[in-house]
């Protein structure tokens, strides 16, 4: 499972980077970007169903498709105007907030070990920020804490999949119609050069379809303030790729967070081995 958990929270992070870089230099629009991901991500997807099991049919949920749409355009929109670790650790503090408010709901308990390693996670995504960031604009934030609540749920559904091949192919494909809703009422004009369309498409197929399959077949299996805490791993991956892609501004500030934030996650990953062992 741990190889899974590194390729899920390596394909988080790439999202934002693709998404920056494909908005950033102009080479897509908002919408088109959006609805290629979603396409291109549904397409890989009936391909993996169909190779696994032949007879294997999707499984459609409307509330499912409608939180992975969310997510998707307010994602980008609110990309257009925050930096690539902003925008990652307002997303996934936001799914932090989600999945383990509805953990603590439904009766998780938390342990000092797990606590500590939560806490640490926390600590370290604030220091990803202060001091000395400017602030992030208010509508983009907004926006883009949306999106975090909308992915936050989305995986907190993903508990509930029988099939996680069948259920995230269903969840794309109902979400593809919906996005044809969402670029008519949004009204930006269409436009995209090559590299728009390859970042789309790998965005969509790769760090999104496949990435969303793998990580649905993880969460059944994790409670949800762990689901949550390893999510956290994103925004230091994202600020790295940021540095890196786009030459976004990187500083020991960011070495030191991603430094605490992977001893949380640590501690939090030991605390459940701990607790199935006993």
């Amino acid at each position: 499972m741990l190889l899974k958990i590194i390729f899920a929270m390596i394909a988080f992070a790439a999202n934002s980077v693709l998404c920056r870089v494909a908005l950033k230099e102009d080479h897509i629009d908002i919408s088109t970007f959006s609805g290629i991901r979603l396409f291109s991500g549904a397409i890989l997807l009936i391909f993996l169903l169909k190779i696994r099991d032949a007879k294997a049919k999707p499984e459609f949920n409307l509330l499912n498709a409608v939180l992975l749409c969310l997510y998707v355009f307010t994602f980008s929109i609110a990309y257009v105007s925050l930096n690539t670790a902003a925008g990652a650790l307002l997303l996934f503090g936001a799914v932090q907030i989600v999945m383990t408010g509805w953990g603590l709901y439904k009766g998780e308990r938390l342990g000092l070990l797990k606590g500590a390693g939560i806490a640490a996670a926390v600590i370290g995504i604030c220091l990803l920020l202060l001091p000395g960031a400017e602030k992030p604009p208010l509508n983009a934030a907004v926006l883009m804490i949306l999106s975090g609540v909308a992915w936050g749920f989305y995986s907190l559904r993903g508990k509930q999949a029988q099939s996680a091949a069948a259920a995230t192919t269903g969840n794309f494909l109902l979400a593809v119609p919906l996005s044809l809703v969402a670029i008519l009422a949004l009204g930006y004009p269409p436009q995209s050069d090559t590299a728009g369309l390859i970042l789309a498409i790998v965005s969509g197929a790769i760090t999104s379809g496949a990435a969303y399959l793998v990580w649905y077949s993880i969460v059944p299996h994790i409670s949800s303030t762990t689901a949550s805490t390893l999510q956290l791993s994103v925004p230091c991956l994202a600020a790295l790729g940021g540095a890196f892609f786009l030459s976004e501004p990187m500083s020991l500030r960011v070495l030191t967070s991603t430094a605490i934030i992977i001893f949380g996650i640590s501690l939090v990953i030991y605390s459940d081995k701990k607790r199935i062992k006993t």
